[in-house]
């Protein structure tokens, strides 16, 4: 009101929520979004059943897609599936652990807003925390290399052993090693991994065990020509970018033929045309042709009774991917074709798989692209051990970029929680006790490990303070057993995975703890389901 007036600030039906009710609402969506996730941690989490709109079923345990598939309206929750989905991007694995953590450092903050310290104070403290965390975790890695085999196998091990193929882990953990190791590259001294030199096949059918690493390339499709080879051994590969074809006009033409000689003679020059790419293709000495148009059935023909199998229109990816695991270079034109072009590969076979027909590509020397071939009896076991092996394949690429691994199964939370705990005495004021308070909330993984292990989470926690205050780094709860122990031999993930998840959940909470009016906006109404007749004004005639 001014002067007796009534000042409009915001539209009609706009919701508004301001100080202690807008943080209090901001921390029950996040918590809530957090506990969703927070029983599926560890090796003894539950799995939870997703039915979207359509009927459609996931039944997973990954953090990142359960909370890709939930509806999620909110927008304080909106921001927590959003840590989960860079922390997926970033490292491929610990996308639960950041989305918990957030949410404690949220109910820590509510707790300490409840004793009259400022939200300001509370967000310094925490930067504080982060960064002296994030320093002793720099401590407290080790080195990896590709030489430590084993290591790599417990660190892919350790992003699927919560997954519904846990029991599948070592078979699976080692083809994920394979698959990095044979696409790792360097930039200057710095070792690369680029996730998509690793492509992903998926058919139903078949055991888990037999999903398997093909190194090389899988494409889509068969033989153009039912005379054609279904097997090519020390295969030379020709990859095209143009059709092997006549090339159409870019403009409408028109020919006008007056004598049937005439029409003998145009057939003729088409056909010597053709002939042409196809003995250019066959000089070069290629005895497979991938082209990403169309192949004319002439030259199909031809190229049959040349014993060269070619596949038409294949996606410009796999040509990409071919390229990189042949050696192959992609040819504009097909009379240009030389033999330095063509790339080499021990076996292209054609496969049926399921309903499917399939090339596979195999065998290639200097392979910078390789394929995994999963199979399942179902397609929620194939799309699971999709995603598990997608996780394991980025941690242990991340591992080899950064070159440093940390212990896991909590272990790693509570040497930091330790840590800062003897630090805050030296911080001081206010920010002293969100610096505690961040201490406390890094216990809420070792807590969460047991409490859905079915441990005693006051006896573990008590035992796993007394053995890292006594130097036990190592220390962290093994869920296998039920005991307290030492992980290193078990549980061991990426530097990163740490460091994105005390960053993500820091930077998300401080930002949430900012935040003092929440204004929505009135929602625009539903656009109508369907059309109306003519003349028809929406009701119902009687």
């Amino acid at each position: 009101m001014l002067a007796g007036t009534p000042v409009i600030l915001l539209r009609e039906g706009t919701e508004r929520a301001q100080g202690s009710e807008a943080q209090n609402e901001i921390i029950r969506a996040a918590r809530a979004i957090a506990d969703s996730v927070r029983s599926t941690l560890g090796p003894r989490g539950r799995d939870k059943m997703l039915v979207d709109s359509l009927g459609d079923v996931v039944i997973t345990n990954d953090g990142a897609t359960i909370l890709k598939q939930m509806e999620i309206e909110h927008p304080a929750a909106k921001m927590l599936a959003e840590v989960a989905k860079a922390q997926d991007q970033e490292c491929g694995d610990g996308t639960k652990t950041s989305v918990i953590l957030t949410g404690e450092l949220l109910h820590r903050a509510e707790e300490l807003i409840a004793e009259k310290v400022h939200p300001t104070l509370i967000v310094r403290g925490y930067q504080i925390a982060a960064e002296r965390a994030l320093e002793r975790l720099e401590a407290i890695a080790r080195p990896v290399g590709p030489s430590d085999l084993e290591l790599l196998r417990r660190i892919a091990m350790t992003s699927m052993i919560s997954k519904g193929v846990g029991g599948y882990r070592v078979e699976l953990a080692d083809l994920a090693v394979r698959a990095v190791r044979e696409v790792m590259d360097t930039r200057g001294t710095r070792p690369v991994f680029d996730r998509k030199n690793v492509q992903v096949v998926r058919r139903q059918g078949g055991d888990i065990r037999d999903t398997e690493l093909i190194e090389g390339h899988i494409v889509e499709g068969a033989g153009v020509h039912s005379a054609m080879p279904k097997l090519v051994e020390s295969a030379k590969i020709a990859l095209f970018e143009a059709p092997l074809e006549v090339k159409k006009t870019e403009f409408n033409a028109e020919i006008r033929i007056t004598e049937s000689a005439q029409v003998e003679s145009f057939l003729r020059e088409e056909e010597r045309m053709v002939q042409t790419m196809v003995e250019a293709i066959v000089r070069s000495g290629a005895t497979v042709v991938f082209a990403e148009k169309g192949i004319d059935d002439l030259a199909a023909e031809h190229l049959a009774r040349a014993g060269v199998l070619a596949l038409r229109r294949v996606k410009r990816s796999d040509l990409e991917l071919l390229a990189r695991a042949t050696g192959a270079r992609l040819v504009a034109r097909p009379v240009d074709i030389e033999p330095t072009d063509l790339g080499a590969a021990a076996r292209v076979e054609e496969r049926k798989i399921g309903d499917d027909r399939l090339t596979l590509i195999t065998g290639c020397p200097h392979a910078k692209a390789v394929t995994i071939l999963i199979r399942g009896g179902t397609t929620h076991v194939v799309e699971e051990v999709d995603r598990s092996l997608a996780d394991a394949i980025m941690t242990v690429g991340t591992a080899l970029e950064d070159g440093r691994v940390v212990t896991g199964a909590g272990a790693a939370a509570v040497e930091l929680s330790q840590h800062l705990r003897d630090f805050a005495a030296s911080v001081g004021g206010r920010e002293q006790m969100a610096v505690e308070a961040f201490a406390d909330a890094l216990e809420i993984i070792p807590v969460t490990l047991a409490e859905n292990a079915g441990m005693d989470t006051i006896n573990t926690l008590i035992e796993l303070r007394r053995l890292h205050k006594g130097g036990a780094m190592q220390a962290g709860v093994n869920v296998l057993e039920g005991t307290v122990s030492n992980m290193d031999e078990i549980a061991v993930e990426p530097i990163r995975v740490d460091r994105q998840i005390l960053r993500g959940a820091t930077e998300t909470s401080t930002m949430l703890l900012r935040i003092d009016d929440v204004i929505s906006a009135k929602r625009s109404p539903a656009p109508p389901t369907g059309p109306k007749g003519p003349g028809m004004s929406g009701e119902e005639f009687a």
